[in-house]
């Protein structure tokens, strides 16, 4: 009998935890976002704390196409790059040091996206190897200079164990390794990150105004 109870106690404890975790997650609030729907999204040229030389334009490049999916006008990336840097901007840093009321006077956007690149490329270890990227984005309202929405994530594809214990783990790395040198994952992974910080259900943007679905995802 000690030890139905000892299980039981055991049992309710482990419920009793999971209740706690569960409640102490956050509910999502868009209550800020709501009140300044943006229909129309400036992007900017990512920081990129990486210093990897692909890892800016990479990154930029997976944006458009999920913020245009969930129904949002997105001012083409190529060509406010280009434009702000015939304008004296040449570096990302600089792009994203122009006052929200000058961006808003030019462009006339909603909101400004402000992306960094936190992790991007792919590592090698002795005997693994992996491709990382890490996003961070926030969401600014032009007028107010709100928050409006930020989110991170971070997407990771590792080499698989390759079976054979280590002499497989040896073979499977170094084929990775020489697979990569002809084909690079990360702008796949890339892509697979963008679409996660956009678009997931729990931490993503609510659809747009431009989307079919338009204030079918709100609580």
């Amino acid at each position: 009998m000690s030890s139905l109870t000892s299980t039981a106690r055991a049992l309710a404890l482990g419920v009793a935890l999971a209740l706690v975790g569960c409640a102490s997650a956050p509910p999502r609030d868009d209550t800020v976002f709501l009140q300044h729907q943006p229909r129309s999204i400036l992007v900017l040229p990512p920081l990129d704390h990486t210093l990897e030389p692909a890892a800016c334009y990479g990154a930029l490049a997976t944006v458009t196409r999920p913020l245009a999916e969930l129904g949002y006008y997105v001012f083409p990336v190529a060509v406010v790059d280009a434009m702000m840097r015939q304008n004296g901007l040449p570096t990302s840093a600089e792009m994203q040091a122009v006052p929200l009321a000058k961006l808003n006077e030019i462009f006339g956007a909603d909101a400004v996206l402000y992306l960094s690149v936190e992790d991007w490329g792919t590592s090698y270890q002795v005997l693994t190897a992996g491709t990382t990227v890490t996003l961070a984005a926030r969401l600014i309202d032009t007028e107010t200079g709100l928050d409006l929405w930020h989110q991170s994530v971070t997407v990771q594809k590792a080499s698989g164990n390759g079976g054979g214990g280590l002499g497989g783990l040896l073979v499977n790395a170094l084929a990775t390794q020489l697979s990569s040198a002809v084909y690079d994952p990360t702008p796949e992974v890339a892509r697979e990150a963008a679409h996660r910080l956009f678009l997931d259900p729990r931490g993503g943007l609510l659809r747009g105004p431009l989307h079919p679905e338009f204030g079918q995802d709100r609580k």
